[in-house]
């Protein structure tokens, strides 16, 4: 593991670092490819799809398959079960990273090695040395990130599956690197109790403003729930701040004994500061008034969380929006090598050590496959017999080939046994800084809503909420966050919305006009496909129905998801709720429902 002296020659050398990198992107991909294919053509997946042992690269790309989670699950689960043989990979699988994605219900299980886990340990010290670079005053005090973990699960081999973030919370990388410059103690980040964790975090985040010059989360999702937890306890934590006595109910030893070193002293003066910036009914600028000297606020805010950039720019006073990097639990990609751009204009730049990058082309709008070819191979589940199969797939492309303007779907092979593996991200390529490709995240183009014929991706939905939350805006009504479900009960079915709204001014629910609403839910149906208002025309489908929501209640579903065994550091609302309990917790929170027009197109 780095310890300090490591860290400090990534601090020192990681500008030149980062240069390298992006300067012999092509060279440093090939090298890697190489250097995988010959640690690894003999693991029994592999080897399968090399005759004679000819693990030339070239022959990766014309006889390995791409694959999916599922067709590689049999291999995982054989390694999750105890076997120890080389199935996927040479070195020993040492963890493994659960993924936010599912598998049958269950969390993705993603090997990794020490070797592999290590290298992407560099990405955050790499993020941070960025931002410092091009945001002045962030090396003059603390950082005020809210981070949580999740208990680990233990196969039945004995090795451990937990998310990365909780692998990474707890290395000496972390802490004795960033950790140090956080106001959060280590141990209310590791409070397994995300109630007594967040609370904590706050409470020190209050006690330490003065000296707060960031603020942060991985996810906008988690930043828009701390707020509303800020909401809800803010008068007790003054309580606290003014008498100097941490509240009965956080019963974590380690926590309590943490804040004791934080909490030292009543202080009436800064409770009464707070108290009288939270009374305001309005919280605009509430994170500028709170933390005054915070220089940015760093969270990934592109893709599905980009819902949430009205609600942290409203939160957040003109402070600017960071999103400083994008990866997945299988890979890193890239970082945001220009921190300071706005948040709908972020591109990563990819880091060509982190895994061998190639990219499927498809369709300009980011949906869809485009060219295909014939690929021989096998699936990761059909028997060496097979080999002469055929499986039509896109063609990919490798990075130094990706072409600027074009959408791609990422695959990867890494250093701990995923070869040619489907991520399901989707990405567009914007330029090139040196010879790395630079681009921006797209939705993933999964269906989302679907009745009949009717196929509704994540970015359909996403663009058309997009245009009808515009009417909204002239009247001071913000939605802070949606979701949708095919509601199949009735014939015919019909897509139904929720929205949860507030007013810019306060947390009021807004006058809800009949009219205003009914033109959101036909704009929507107006910015969906001809298939859906074919079907829609004919009565297949009926009119669009939208729920609109008191506030609080996206948080709720957060609470029932993390109940689940969602992690609350990695959460990502749904775009469509598949879950009758989540449609009910929901429909309970319902202020008001509207319709489309029934005859339309």
């Amino acid at each position: 593991m780095a310890g300090e002296k490591e860290i400090k020659e990534i601090y020192e050398n990681g500008m030149k670092l980062l240069e390298e990198l992006t300067s012999n992107a092509h060279e440093i991909q090939e090298q890697m490819l190489e250097e995988i294919l010959i640690r690894n053509a003999g693991t029994e997946y592999l080897s399968r799809f090399f005759v004679n042992g000819q693990n030339h690269k070239q022959n990766f790309k014309t006889n390995v398959p791409i694959v999916t989670y599922e067709d590689i699950k049999p291999y995982i689960d054989r390694i999750a079960n105890g076997e120890t043989s080389s199935i996927l990979f040479a070195d020993p699988i040492t963890q493994f990273i659960q993924s936010t994605g599912t598998s049958e219900g269950k969390p993705k299980l993603i090997p990794m090695t020490s070797e592999s886990f290590e290298k992407r340990m560099v990405k955050p010290l790499l993020v941070d040395l960025v931002m410092k670079k091009c945001i002045s005053g962030l090396d003059q005090g603390k950082s005020f990130y809210l981070f949580f973990v999740k208990p680990e699960m233990e196969t039945p081999s004995g090795l451990m599956a937990s998310l990365y973030t909780t692998s990474y919370f707890k290395t000496q990388i972390f802490k004795n690197g960033l950790a140090k410059f956080c106001t959060s103690p280590i141990d209310t980040i590791l409070c397994l109790d995300n109630k007594q964790s967040m609370y904590c975090q706050l409470l020190t985040g209050l006690l330490l403003r003065d000296e707060v010059v960031r603020m942060g989360s991985s996810f906008a999702s988690v930043l828009a729930r701390s707020i509303k937890f800020l909401e809800d306890y803010w008068k007790e934590l003054c309580s606290n701040i003014r008498t100097g006595y941490l509240s009965d109910w956080i019963a974590d030893p380690a926590c309590r004994n943490a804040m004791s070193s934080i909490l030292i002293r009543p202080d009436p003066e800064l409770a009464d500061l707070i108290q009288q910036i939270c009374e305001d009914k309005s919280w605009e600028g509430i994170i500028k008034e709170l933390w005054p000297e915070v220089k940015c606020i760093s969270s990934i805010v592109t893709g599905s969380m980009s819902q949430y950039i009205p609600l942290l720019e409203f939160y957040g006073g003109g402070i600017p929006l960071v999103s400083p990097n994008c990866g997945s639990s299988e890979a890193c990609f890239g970082i945001n090598l220009k921190p300071l751009s706005k948040p709908f204009d972020v591109s990563y730049t990819i880091l060509p050590n982190m895994a061998y990058f190639e990219f499927l082309p498809v369709n300009n709008d980011g949906g869809g496959k485009s060219r295909e070819f014939k690929l021989r191979g096998v699936s990761a589940t059909e028997s060496s017999e097979s080999t002469n199969e055929t499986t039509t797939v896109n063609k990919p492309v490798d990075l130094a080939n990706v072409k600027i303007g074009r959408y791609y779907e990422v695959v990867v092979t890494t250093l701990a046994g995923l070869y040619r593996y489907r991520v399901g991200d989707v990405l567009k390529v914007t330029g090139f800084y040196n010879k790395s490709p630079q681009f921006q995240f797209v939705e993933r183009q999964n269906v989302v809503l679907s009745i009949d014929l009717d196929k509704t991706t994540e970015v359909d939905l996403s663009k058309a909420i997009t245009k009808a939350k515009l009417v909204l805006e002239p009247l001071g009504i913000m939605l802070t966050t949606y979701s949708s479900y095919a509601d199949t009960s009735l014939t015919p079915g019909r897509y139904v919305l929720f929205w949860e709204l507030k007013m810019k001014g306060s947390n009021d629910l807004p006058k809800l006009d009949a009219r205003i609403m009914e033109e959101c839910c036909g704009i929507v149906e107006e910015s969906f496909d001809f298939t859906y208002k074919s079907l829609r025309k004919s009565g297949v489908i009926s009119a669009l129905e939208l729920r609109v929501v008191k506030h609080g209640t996206f948080d709720e579903l957060m609470d029932f998801y993390v109940s689940k065994g969602a992690s609350i550091s990695q959460y990502k609302p749904p775009c469509c709720l598949k879950s009758e309990e989540a449609v009910k917790l929901l429909n309970l929170g319902m202020v008001g429902t509207f319709f489309s027009p029934k005859t339309m197109f």
